[in-house]
């Protein structure tokens, strides 16, 4: 077994890691990472390798709590997310050698799960580290716009590490780490997104335009087919009447829209769904984006609400995405309100006039289903 080849020639491990990271220009190397650091990952290394239970076979769950909880751990220990990632990748590169100078008799198999255990472990503590500086608290005196930069910045960083690991080829692109660049890219966008409809919001007039519901729900999908892969979320779009159409800002109303979508697939569990879908009734339009978050405690307060609640434990982001919503679609003549369904999810809705009044009610229109 690898984690038997790796506890056997231990000592020989932690020689040569420690004369890697020692030699490599960047990231910067501590007395501590060298003494203390680099037994510890190997030790993570072994723990996370134990928790398979058989060639390609990884307890997904287990490894990846288990990754997390090591990032936590070294991020406390003051150890960069740089030096996490590089570290990881170096001691697997050093067991690779010495296998192969050993002639160790590991199968592929064996080697393909230490690659697997080392994507899992650097996607951890890579995506351990993005939350816990999102969680630092940051005082409400410092600018909105400064508030706004560090929480881009985070997220590029985030993205550049899991980047610069793909590039060195120690994971493939489809891997964990691969899908955390894409997170940190949709990520990423859906924050431009949000700071540029802040700004028209607040300095500029709304400039309305004709927008045929279909249409506007099938650009929409693109992006949410995105979201969804990532985070193996099942994502529908379903059915709408072609003839709805709306006058609203298109900036504005899609920028309330995704941030309704990040939501849904921020809170929805892995193997979830959310839905999107638009129906008509009483000359108005409604644009639903229903998840299965669990439903929202009734202590609560005002979830759209600047800085307000968050309906969950992920405490990620200022808290912004909700009230400027809000604010977009008022600023389109409409509202936007939730229905919960407690034990299941909830859904939230925005209501705007069509735009032309009085739909003709002979004429039936497209209803969400339960």
């Amino acid at each position: 077994m690898l984690h038997e080849f790796i506890a056997h020639n231990r000592d020989l491990i932690i020689q040569r890691t420690r004369k890697r990271v020692e030699s490599r220009p960047w990231p910067s190397v501590s007395i501590e990472e060298l003494e203390s650091g680099v037994p510890q990952f190997l030790t993570q290394i072994v723990e996370i390798l134990k928790l398979t239970t058989g060639p390609q076979q990884i307890a997904q769950e287990a490894v990846s709590a288990t990754a997390a909880k090591h990032g936590a751990e070294l991020m406390a220990r003051g150890y960069n997310v740089s030096q996490v990632v590089h570290d990881y990748g170096d001691i697997c590169q050093v067991i690779t050698q010495i296998a192969v100078e050993q002639n160790a008799p590991i199968t592929v198999d064996e080697f393909h799960t230490l690659n697997l255990c080392l994507d899992i472990a650097i996607a951890g503590a890579v995506t351990e580290h993005a939350r816990l500086t999102a969680q630092a608290p940051s005082a409400r005196e410092v600018a909105r716009l400064g508030e706004s930069a560090h929480e881009l910045r985070d997220v590029l960083n985030s993205a550049l590490l899991a980047f610069h690991a793909l590039r060195r080829g120690t994971v493939a692109i489809n891997g964990s780490t691969g899908e955390i660049l894409g997170r940190s890219l949709m990520s990423l966008r859906d924050l431009i997104d949000r700071t540029v409809s802040e700004v028209r919001l607040t300095a500029t007039a709304p400039r309305p335009e004709r927008i045929m519901a279909v249409a506007f729900l099938d650009e929409l999908g693109a992006t949410g087919m995105l979201h969804s892969e990532y985070r193996h979320i099942k994502f529908t779009i379903e059915p709408t009447d072609p003839l709805l159409a709306i006058e609203a800002d298109p900036q504005l109303l899609t920028s309330a829209v995704m941030n309704l979508l990040h939501n849904a697939f921020k809170y929805t569990p892995v193997g979830g769904q959310v839905s999107l879908r638009a129906h008509a009734n009483q000359g108005r339009l409604f644009i639903e984006v229903e998840d299965e978050c669990g439903g929202i405690p009734s202590s609560k307060g005002d979830l759209f609400k600047a800085f307000g609640d968050r309906r969950g434990p992920d405490r990620s982001g200022l808290g912004l995405g909700l009230s400027i919503t809000r604010g977009a679609v008022r600023a389109s003549g409409g509202d936007v309100s939730i229905r919960n369904l407690p034990g299941r999810g909830c859904v939230f809705v925005i209501e705007l006039p069509l735009l032309v009044a009085g739909l003709d009610a002979s004429r039936p229109t497209l209803t969400p289903t339960e």
